[in-house]
């Protein structure tokens, strides 16, 4: 059975979007580098910094800079990647979660 690079894998699994819900759910939890990191790859997933930029109308140097490691991102930028993704930020009562 021939192998197949993680990076190859994740990046093709990050298609599908509930995968890629569950992977930034768990990214989340982490940490917010983490978090970060995890963005960074559902977007590569989709397309890309330079597809998503289009699709935002954020600014591509300032989405590279969102999804740096020492990323920021407001709300508002971050709703709208999420967005261009086919996702949402959803709020559980943590109670429920455990």
């Amino acid at each position: 059975m021939p192998s197949i690079k993680y990076d190859d894998y994740l990046i093709k699994s990050l298609k599908n979007k509930k995968e890629a819900a569950a992977y930034l759910t768990a990214c989340f939890d982490d940490s917010e580098e983490v978090f970060l990191l995890g963005l960074r790859n559902v977007v590569e997933a989709n397309g890309g910094v330079s597809t998503m930029a289009k699709t935002t109308e954020l600014n591509r140097e300032n989405l590279y800079k969102i999804l740096s490691e020492d990323g920021n991102p407001k709300l508002s930028s971050l709703s709208n990647i999420l967005k261009a993704l086919g996702l949402k930020i959803s709020i559980k009562d943590i109670r429920e979660v455990a």
